[in-house]
């Protein structure tokens, strides 16, 4: 633990979602001192937990006190025009601050209006954009009293593009001052969608805001359309991607996502095992560094 009362992840670590479909399988995995586990880390989404008791928060205190946590946020809306939930934000910090979460991200998108609309929805790649959506990343990090990171997005129509995601997204992390969930399966999907080289742009990402990184699997509507689903393994051209990521940075915590379909545990533990070769397949001395913070 370190002095401001966080868990941090090593740059090796590998981690998975904590999804309710997997408390069973999760709460058997080993987890005695010098055993070989089967995941280091597990990332939640505090909408589905925060407040919850009974049976389910007890597994989850439990597993809290074994692994350390990270929180991917779904409901936060950091592009929308609707004010901030500061309620809900702090009631944020005090999970964090229960759990000793050591990274908050959400996603670089929004996802309500006057209400809810239940999808991550793009912003539109204007300096006014940035602005506003950097405002409101200082603010959230200001209310939670941590570093916020902000997941670069899959995205299927450009509402308007007056600079490349690309320049988008590192204007916004340079004006919130914020740092980077890199999601290397978004940057696939995107870069077939869209057109564009994946490498570039993983290449171009400012390295030492980079938090974790998570890889999913998608669904192939066709050869030029790809569907962020996180219901599939990942596929080789993602996994390639991921490697070349870790080359150009050098290791960083990464967390397989899987949302539904899900397979026999082992099959995930089987795929977190790939994660781990390619680290050490990829991993660059020169480059190695310890795995960046959050901070008050």
């Amino acid at each position: 633990m370190t002095m401001d009362g966080t868990h941090p992840l090593n740059p090796d670590a590998v981690g998975l979602g904590l999804r309710r479909a997997l408390l069973g399988p999760l709460q058997s995995a080993p987890h005695a001192p010098g055993a070989a586990r089967d995941f280091d880390f597990l990332e939640l989404a505090p909408e589905n937990w925060i407040g919850v008791g009974g049976r389910y928060g007890e597994q989850l205190r439990e597993l809290s006190a074994h692994y350390p946590l990270v929180c991917h946020g779904l409901s936060l809306s950091l592009g929308g025009t609707a004010p901030l939930d500061e309620t809900f934000l702090a009631r944020v910090r005090r999970f964090l601050d229960e759990h000793a979460v050591a990274c908050y991200s959400e996603h670089l998108s929004y996802c309500s209006d006057d209400g809810h609309l239940y999808d991550l929805l793009p912003i539109p790649f204007t300096e006014e954009a940035v602005r506003h959506v950097a405002a409101r990343i200082r603010r959230t990090q200001d209310i939670v009293g941590r570093r916020i990171a902000v997941e670069n997005a899959s995205y299927y129509a450009a509402p308007h593009q007056e600079m490349s995601e690309i320049e988008f997204t590192r204007a916004v992390l340079a004006e919130a001052d914020c740092d980077l969930l890199l999601d290397v399966n978004n940057v696939y999907v995107n870069s077939i969608n869209h057109r564009y080289d994946a490498r570039a742009f993983i290449a171009a990402m400012p390295h030492e805001r980079i938090a974790y990184i998570h890889v999913a699997g998608h669904y192939d509507e066709a050869d030029d359309l790809k569907v962020d689903t996180h219901g599939a393994p990942v596929k080789h051209e993602v996994w390639d991607l991921l490697g070349d990521a870790y080359r150009l940075f050098g290791p960083r915590p990464t967390l397989l996502e899987r949302d539904f379909n899900f397979p026999p545990y082992q099959e995930l533990v089987d795929e977190l095992g790939i994660v781990r070769r390619i680290l050490r397949e990829s991993a660059v001395p020169a480059a190695r560094e310890p795995a960046r913070r959050a901070r008050a």
